[in-house]
């Protein structure tokens, strides 16, 4: 695992003018921006045109609100993104450092959106092949076309493969891949039973494969993740871990907060 570590953080993705993204999606700007426009004007026409001050501090204090928010989105977008903060990085570095794969065979990236964790995985094992997969929604903007350009610029666009799919019916028979990785996809998938989309994912790994699984593990959504780690474990899975990855990649479970995943957990073992 350390020799993992220090291959990855010789890697430095993005430096060939690579489209990453963000975490943060452009609507939730739009949203957010158009309401404090909205509020701002309504405000104005309150104390200047309808003389209602009462109904003008209300609207100024709604238009404050959403500025506070938007200055807050806007710092989280800055410390995910590649060339800022670099919390995009840093998360994925954790998750292969925590995938004891020997980089024979192939990896699979459930939800691999712009493509940086799959075109790390492929930078760090150099003779494996790389799977990513992704519903690619409107929300970020991301597409197949981007990770297919984004792995070519980086030099792997040869061993990384990229195409539609459904994190709750893969389109793949059982035990097909030597290792199964995804980050802070489940979450997002609503209506959705995130142990069965986990089983899912774990459905088509390979007996002896290795996974490392990471995302906001909410206990609304996940149930008890200690006693569903203890399960795989009764049903063979070897070294099955929770590791806080609120703790390790942010720093704290506080700042994980601060930055919308206060719940960050990976589950990570072999089959």
């Amino acid at each position: 695992m350390k020799q993992n570590q220090v291959q990855q953080k010789a890697i430095q993705l993005g430096t060939h003018g690579e489209n990453y993204g963000s975490w943060m999606s452009n609507p939730v700007f739009y949203v957010t921006g158009a309401l404090l426009t909205l509020f701002a004007v309504l405000a104005v026409l309150s104390f200047a045109v309808f003389r209602i001050m009462a109904l003008g501090v209300v609207f100024t204090a709604a238009a404050l609100l959403l500025l506070v928010l938007l200055g807050w989105i806007t710092w989280i977008r800055r410390q995910y993104a590649f060339g800022g903060g670099g919390m995009m990085d840093r998360t994925h570095l954790a998750v292969l450092s925590h995938l004891d794969f020997d980089g024979q065979g192939q990896l699979l990236d459930v939800g691999c959106g712009s493509g940086p964790l799959s075109i790390r995985a492929a930078l760090t094992w150099q003779t494996a092949r790389v799977m990513g997969i992704d519903c690619w929604g409107a929300d970020f903007g991301y597409s197949q076309t981007i990770c297919e350009k984004n792995a070519a610029s980086e030099g792997v666009g040869s061993r990384c493969v990229f195409q539609h799919g459904d994190a709750s019916k893969l389109d793949f028979p059982d035990e097909c891949f030597d290792a199964v990785v995804s980050n802070y996809v489940y979450h997002n998938i609503m209506g959705s039973d995130k142990r069965a989309l986990l089983l899912e994912t774990l459905r088509v790994l390979k007996k002896g494969g290795v996974f490392a699984l990471n995302d906001d593990m909410k206990l609304r959504m996940y149930g008890d993740m200690e006693a569903f780690a203890q399960e795989l474990r009764d049903m063979g899975y070897q070294d099955v871990r929770l590791i806080d990855t609120a703790q390790e990649v942010f720093g704290s479970r506080q700042r994980a907060a601060l930055m919308m995943l206060g719940n960050s957990r990976m589950l990570a073992g072999r089959k």
